[in-house]
């Protein structure tokens, strides 16, 4: 039985990566995607207007 103990923590290790995986590919795309991006342009539109402040 030593060897089911040995071999029960890298299974659920593997299970929680490949859970973990697949949540991230599953959250890339649609709304998500639509949200990151407005997010991203805020800060960029941001930095751009603090680098024209200060030149």
């Amino acid at each position: 039985m030593d060897y089911v103990s040995a071999l029960v923590p890298p299974f659920v290790m593997a299970a929680f990566f490949i859970a973990l995986v697949v949540t991230i590919v599953k959250s890339q795309g649609g709304s998500n995607k639509a949200k990151e991006d407005v997010a991203v342009d805020a800060v960029i539109a941001r930095a751009e207007a603090t680098r024209q402040q200060q030149n």
